[in-house]
């Protein structure tokens, strides 16, 4: 009988064990391909609902009856306030009368002529267009009897020299393009059917005008950004048509400022322009554009756990146990600022001792949950990506335990930019790089506005008179957040 070849010699054992490790990495790629097509298939034709739910929307499924009750209550506080609001509106009443034959009695063949009471009343709720006024402004002028004096009355303020559009008209185009999103063209039309034609390059004109004027308030609330000591930040793009590429929005926000700024390209220079020999902390995303800001002699960085949550969620539909395991284990961290916001105890060291016990030892529970299966699943799996994303993130993940000031997550920043992505899609592009700047500053403005519950329309109709004569020294008088609207408006409203 032939002998049998020495297993460790044996060529065709060491051949399968080769085919072995190679059908292994074609199913780790298969599964990853197979992970991205499901996920990009999700965001392209999926219904809604299996987009990431907020941990808000999680944790109601746990909440108490008492809980349910007082978010009834207070959903009932505000209808009612909304309900108050209507209640100061102008009010017009429109009497409807009888006609003859309405007055004829059905049973006696009488007149009704006997009036009861004030009528039967109910409400409606209409919509006068809004209106253009020429106004022609008169200056008086008087002599001197002796004829060698002549004096004239103050001109009226415009807020672009030699033009001839008053400062609600240039608020007005701002507001719309920026906080309606609505493409100048549009506006066009709108105002020819009140009766006043523009030109689509003449409402640019003065949107830029608009913006070149009130540029000191956008680049000192970016100097402001600077002095904070927590910022969050991100970045969206926007196409940038001469030169044709893609341009990026960047945004930065502070516990009061949302200020943006636009840049021909995600590299990290406009970070670094912004936040460059700064200390604090910077809470992002894991792009690399960040890096520059957050070196050694720079801010701290502060990770996202919303960013890695998305991870999990994405990998539910090809590991749907371990990736639930792991949301789970990552809502528990929510649940206690949740309690810390129900318990109205936000930043205070209430908050702190919370962060420090029961936030850290959710927080450990999910870190000792990765490590374990860091080596179950194949790492170019969806979930062994997931995994490898939270574990990369390191100490970052974990920076907001002894600071109440840093939030959990970036997702602050992302709802700053859906305006801009709102904007993309309505009119698609900004000409070159100083449109892309002059739409930014009054995003900053306008997005700041909304923060501080501040009508912008009535704020940038004020700064825009306001900002010549105003003294440089106290320039934050004119931010948003710091803006008081003069008597003469505050009578008015």
């Amino acid at each position: 009988m032939a002998e049998l070849p020495d297993d460790h010699h044996c060529p065709w054992r060491e051949e399968a064990g080769a085919l072995r490790a190679e059908l292994d990495d074609v199913r780790a790629k298969l599964e990853a391909v197979t992970a991205a097509l499901e996920a990009l298939t999700r965001r392209v034709v999926g219904p809604k609902s299996e987009k990431v739910p907020p941990p808000e929307q999680e944790l109601r499924k746990d909440e108490s009856d008492e809980d349910a009750e007082a978010r009834r209550l207070a959903g009932l506080a505000r209808r009612r306030e909304h309900a108050a609001l209507k209640e100061k509106l102008h009010s017009e009443t429109v009497v409807h009368h009888l006609s003859d034959d309405q007055r004829q009695c059905s049973s006696c063949g009488g007149v009704a002529n006997r009036p009861l009471g004030t009528g039967k009343q109910t409400y409606l709720y209409e919509y006068v267009p809004g209106y253009f006024v020429r106004q022609c402004h008169v200056q008086e002028k008087a002599a001197c009897a002796c004829g060698a004096f002549i004096a004239t009355a103050e001109p009226a303020v415009r807020p672009i020299e030699g033009g001839h559009y008053g400062a609600g008209f240039l608020a007005h185009i701002a507001v719309t393009k920026c906080a309606d999103s609505t493409p100048l063209h549009r506006l066009a039309k709108q105002y020819q059917r009140l009766g006043i034609p523009m030109s689509r390059s003449t409402l640019t004109d003065l949107f830029h005008a608009t913006a070149e004027k009130l540029a000191p308030l956008s680049q000192r609330m970016l100097a402001l950004v600077r002095e904070s000591e927590i910022v969050q930040a991100d970045e969206t793009s926007l196409v940038m048509q001469k030169p044709f590429r893609r341009g990026f929005v960047w945004t930065f926000l502070t516990d009061e400022i949302i200020a943006y700024r636009f840049a021909p390209d995600r590299s990290g220079e406009t970070p670094l322009a912004v936040l460059g020999g700064t200390q604090g902390t910077l809470v992002v995303d894991a792009y690399t554009g960040y890096n520059r800001v957050t070196d050694v002699d720079g801010r701290s960085r502060s990770s996202c756990l919303a960013h890695v949550r998305r991870r999990f969620f994405e990998a539910l539909t090809s590991h749907p146990a371990p990736a639930r395991r792991a949301l789970d284990l990552i809502l528990d961290i929510y649940r206690v600022e949740h309690e810390a916001k129900k318990r109205g105890i936000v930043r205070t060291p209430s908050h702190l001792e919370l962060r420090q016990t029961r936030a850290r030892q959710a927080m450990n529970a999910f870190l000792a949950w990765l490590e374990e299966s860091k080596e179950t699943f194949p790492p170019k799996s969806a979930l062994g990506q997931a995994i490898s994303y939270a574990r990369n993130r390191g100490d970052t993940l974990t920076r907001f335990l002894d600071d109440v000031r840093i939030p959990l997550d970036n997702n602050s920043s992302e709802r700053a930019l859906r305006i801009v992505a709102l904007g993309r899609r309505n009119f698609l592009f900004v000409g070159n790089p100083v449109c892309g700047d002059n739409l930014a500053g009054l995003y900053s403005l306008i997005a700041t506005c909304d923060l501080h519950d501040v009508d912008p329309l009535a704020y940038l109709r004020d700064v825009l008179l306001r900002i010549d004569i105003h003294p440089a020294s106290q320039i934050d008088d004119l931010l948003p957040h710091r803006w008081a609207p003069p008597v003469r408006m505050a009578v008015a409203a």
